[in-house]
């Protein structure tokens, strides 16, 4: 309840000369994610606005403010404004509580074996990277147990993948180093982001730490949104270029699969 106090009182600080105020701003705002979450696509302040009988500057406000609690997001400073990763993490709770760990048992098992390296499921959490299941690597140099512990989006292949598609945010202010290959520089990282949505596939290349490489692809719930990601770590010295290029196909493969047992179907793709 917290979030909703300090949106309160973000909303009763709106310019009085064209926005309402308190509980009336609220509601306005209330409105205006209805509105975001009732329509097949993003919408345009301004089409929100109309919508909401709303002068666009007040609506421009309320959105701002929705968007920093992570309600909405918007795809650049003009972009079109859809639901956030707070929205998307709660429509999607039931689906990973109940369900994403039982169903992606046979795909993580696949993906060891064909590895032999450490496999994870991950899912978006408040402070970061969150694990949730994890296959052991068969060598005795492997990557520990991640189960339980929580790292920083953007200096691990799943948070990227995660951040890329929207199912997370990076946190405000300067980003962490944690090895000299981290990258901070948020351009240099949106452009790495670009490439992720590219490929639907991610590296993270002695980026946590120094000899430590991840690969990660993303899992999408039933609606199409993504709220997983597959990912193989180990050793750098064993994750060369070439090992790379062979497990990307499979780590792939195996997020799709798990994505069809949580009910997603491509486009033109029927259900059984």
């Amino acid at each position: 309840m917290r979030n909703l106090h300090i949106v309160e009182q973000e909303f009763q600080h709106v310019d009085r000369r064209d926005a309402p105020t308190g509980t009336q701003a609220i509601d306005r705002a209330a409105q205006l994610l209805t509105l975001v979450l009732d329509s097949d696509e993003p919408l345009g302040v301004g089409d929100l606005a109309q919508a909401a009988e709303l002068p666009k500057s007040t609506a421009s406000r309320l959105v701002s403010s929705l968007e920093r609690h992570g309600l909405v997001r918007r795809n650049g400073a003009r972009g079109k404004v859809q639901a956030g990763p707070a929205i998307l993490r709660f429509a999607h709770r039931g689906v990973v509580d109940r369900n994403l760990v039982e169903l992606a048992q046979a795909p993580l098992e696949v993906l060891a074996e064909a590895s032999g390296e450490t496999v994870n499921l991950a899912v978006p959490g408040a402070r970061g990277v969150e694990h949730l299941a994890q296959v052991e690597s068969v060598h005795f140099l492997g990557t520990g147990q991640w189960v339980g512990r929580t790292v920083d989006y953007h200096t691990t292949a799943v948070g990227k993948v995660l951040v890329a598609y929207g199912a997370a945010e990076l946190p405000p202010g300067r980003l962490r180093r944690t090895a000299p290959a981290t990258i901070v520089d948020r351009a240099q990282l949106e452009t790495e982001l670009e490439r992720v949505r590219e490929e639907a596939f991610a590296a993270a290349i002695d980026e946590l730490e120094p000899g430590l490489t991840a690969l990660a692809a993303p899992v999408r719930g039933p609606t199409g949104d993504v709220i997983a990601a597959l990912s193989v770590s180990g050793p750098t010295l064993r994750l060369g270029r070439d090992r790379i290029s062979e497990l990307k196909p499979v780590l792939t493969t195996q997020a799709a699969a798990l994505s069809a047992r949580l009910g997603h179907r491509e486009k033109g793709e029927r259900a059984a």
